[in-house]
């Protein structure tokens, strides 16, 4: 096979692109190198030989294809590994200066804005809070701090960067009511084009843009465990909490884009007077709730974004949100299995990494307490990535659309 012919990888998934993959020698060098390119991030390191096993080409193909990769700075040769039949094998891992992305998460408490490379580390960051998002607010805050993030570059590495990647809910101007703002003030938002706003600032860089909710899940799914798991339900508890579906190894989308909107999923919500009435999720196990319950007891609720790895001081307050988070993620769970039988579901959150120790240990005592006749049982399990899961996310949206093979799901309409 030379590289002109396109080919499935055993056991993953390989949409064809509305682009005419195969079509001319050019698209499928291009494809073939995405291809490689993302079973070493899968990987984490290999050499040619196990490249060629695991693709199809042949070994002379794939040398000349990682040989070009290697020049292009995309990828970086280790020590070679004695002690096998035949030739030493090299083992090849992504270069983390191969390439980098801007990263903007606008969030309903909080933005964070981050510069990755193109092994998901954070080089710089900056973070800013408020009582709810405002356009121009958030451009400023773009404009004033992408040129200070980049400034850590080196010329040549200023020239890898690959874009910018929005992660943001969508249709901010709904939540007025759950986020208590001023009557119209997210009205802004109905009209307001962040991506064009964002190419008129910075126009030597596209600007791509997706859910955040999605987002979160495409980084644990590229850089997290989510990569262990075949099949699996994501959860990201936010402000609000949202999530996403992988089946096949790839984000599912759905029909209209709005696959994973488990945050409406509705669930039985216990009060304290022992009553009980039908909500969405997003009404239980949510950061809004905690954020409420502090100023109930006469806190700050803004601590929870001000310093958002220490919670220690909620006492508790946290752990009554707990209680009650873990009983509603239980039920969804629960409903998510009657559906489709996941191999895993994963949770994580904009909460020190103990919280999400203790709220996941308790979401899984509550499910083994729920009747799971005709269930097939899925782990539950913590996710790697963590609060910047959005940002990262957002910051991977320019990578994976230069890189990845299958990074069309996500801008699925």
């Amino acid at each position: 096979m030379d590289e002109t012919a396109s080919f499935p990888i055993p056991g993953e998934s390989v949409p064809l692109s509305p682009a005419g993959r195969g079509t001319n020698p050019t698209g499928v060098r291009l494809y073939n190198e995405r291809v490689i390119l993302s079973l070493i991030r899968r990987h984490r390191a290999l050499g040619k030989v196990d490249i060629a096993r695991l693709t199809g080409l042949s070994t002379q193909t794939t040398t000349v294809i990682m040989n070009r990769l290697h020049a292009d700075g995309l990828l970086t040769a280790g020590e070679r590994q004695r002690g096998r039949i035949g030739q030493p094998s090299v083992p090849f891992s992504l270069n983390p200066d191969g390439a980098f992305g801007l990263g903007l998460m606008i969030g309903r408490r909080s933005s964070d804005l981050v510069l990755m490379d193109f092994t998901a580390g954070i080089r710089a960051r900056a973070r800013l809070t408020y009582a709810y998002p405002l356009p121009q607010a958030l451009m400023d805050f773009a404009a004033r701090e992408i040129p200070r993030l980049t400034a850590v570059l080196t010329k040549e590495q200023h020239a890898r960067v690959t874009g910018i990647g929005v992660a943001m809910p969508f249709e901010l101007w709904n939540w007025e009511a759950d986020l208590e703002t001023p009557p119209g003030a997210l009205a802004g938002w109905r009209t307001f084009d962040v991506t064009r706003e964002l190419g008129q600032l910075f126009p030597d860089w596209p600007v791509r843009m997706c859910n955040d909710a999605t987002s979160a899940c495409a980084a644990e799914l590229t850089f997290g465990r989510g990569a262990a798991f075949h099949d699996f339900a994501y959860l990201y508890i936010g402000t609000f909490i949202g999530g996403g579906v992988v089946l096949n190894g790839s984000l599912f989308p759905g029909r209209s884009g709005n696959a994973g909107a488990l945050g409406s999923m509705p669930i039985l919500r216990r009060e304290a007077d022992g009553t009980a009435s039908l909500q969405q999720l997003i009404r239980t196990a949510s950061i809004y709730r905690l954020e409420r319950r502090l100023i109930a007891r006469g806190l700050p609720g803004t601590d929870i974004w001000v310093s958002p790895d220490d919670w220690s001081k909620f006492a508790e307050p946290l752990e009554d949100w707990i209680d009650e988070a873990a009983d509603g993620l239980a039920q969804a769970i629960a409903a998510m299995l009657a559906v489709i039988d996941f191999e895993a579901v994963v949770i994580d959150g904009a909460f020190p990494v103990d919280v999400r120790s203790r709220l996941v240990e308790r979401t899984r005592r509550r499910l083994a307490a729920i009747d799971h006749q005709g269930l097939t049982d899925a782990l539950v399990v913590e996710g790697s990535v963590g609060r910047d899961a959005r940002a990262i996310g957002g910051a991977a949206l320019p990578l994976l659309a230069t890189f990845a093979r299958d990074f069309d799901v996500l801008f699925k309409e």
